[in-house]
């Protein structure tokens, strides 16, 4: 009996090993078919790239005059308000300096240089003192903003540089500006050092007080080859792109080394591994490997 059992165990183990040979006979190139990957791809293509800085301030006049009185007393009349034009020697009010038991004529305060009222704090009957500071004239024909650059900042910063102003004022405009004035020492509290910049030209409807958007252009190149940030990957250390190449009636996927640049918005700078008209992978790039086939479903430009 036992004989006839292990008989029929190997007939079983026979037959078993003849059927899964069938199978993979069968089966065999079935899985030869390779991956085509879907990406989408960027065209290489000359530009122009501006690294810049971004900051905020307020509009002030270039020129401006703090007021005081000759003597202490209270407000005793107002002449002018905010924003009205004065010429020097004008009264802007006037300070009566009487006290129980001694009565004084009031004591004009007159404007120093012709200009516009761009502070006034002061009401009838407020207190001041001859150091009191009761208005300010500023020439409004030429006006400047003041800012702090962080230190980590501040060797990219230079006389003259340009920068392009906006207002929530006014959404899409800019406005033309450069510095004229940078400080020697830095603020040990906060790191940073103020500069001046100077608007341009005079327009109407930049007001002082108004605060600015400051696009400061620290550098510029032209003719650079960029990538949209995101397309380079790191491996082992080193950076890579793939770059699209024909294959016959296949396009496959080259691991191409590069050397990269600054960083702007989002395009990163390429210096070497990427020429013009090439055709990058910029979406799908993580899942690929050298040689790999890609289906490009789409190509952008600058």
């Amino acid at each position: 009996m036992k004989k006839i059992i292990l008989a029929a165990v190997i007939t079983a183990i026979v037959l078993t090993s003849f059927t899964g040979c069938s199978k993979q006979e069968a089966n065999k190139g079935k899985g030869d078919v390779e991956a085509v990957f879907a990406i989408n791809a960027y065209k290489v293509s000359p530009t122009t790239l501006d690294d810049y800085l971004e900051f905020g301030g307020d509009v002030d006049a270039a020129s401006s005059v703090a007021v005081m009185p000759d003597t202490a007393g209270k407000i005793s009349q107002i002449y002018v308000k905010v924003g009205q034009k004065v010429t020097k020697g004008q009264i802007l009010c006037a300070v009566d300096a009487s006290r129980p038991g001694m009565v004084f004529a009031a004591s004009p305060v007159r404007a120093p240089v012709d200009g516009t009222v761009t502070y006034f704090p002061v009401v009838i009957g407020t207190s001041v003192a001859q150091s009191s500071v009761v208005a300010k004239v500023a020439s409004i024909t030429k006006l400047e903003i003041e800012t702090s650059v962080p230190e980590r900042f501040i060797s990219r910063i230079s006389m003259n540089q340009k920068a392009k102003l906006s207002f929530n004022a006014y959404p899409g405009e800019t406005f033309d500006a450069h510095i004229t004035e940078i400080s020697p020492v830095l603020d040990t509290s906060s790191r940073t050092m103020n500069i001046k910049l100077s608007i341009d030209k005079n327009d109407p409807k930049i007001k002082i007080g108004m605060y600015a958007k400051i696009h400061l252009v620290t550098e510029h190149k032209e003719n650079v080859t960029v990538l949209p940030y995101g397309t380079v990957i790191t491996r082992k250390g080193e950076n890579y792109v793939f770059i699209v190449e024909q294959d016959g009636e296949q396009s496959k996927a080259v691991l191409s080394p590069v050397k990269v640049g600054i960083r702007v918005d989002n395009y990163q700078e390429i210096l070497q591994g990427v020429t013009n008209g090439d055709i990058v992978v910029i979406k799908g790039q993580t899942l690929l490997s050298d040689g790999s086939l890609v289906n490009v479903v789409s190509v952008s430009e600058n």
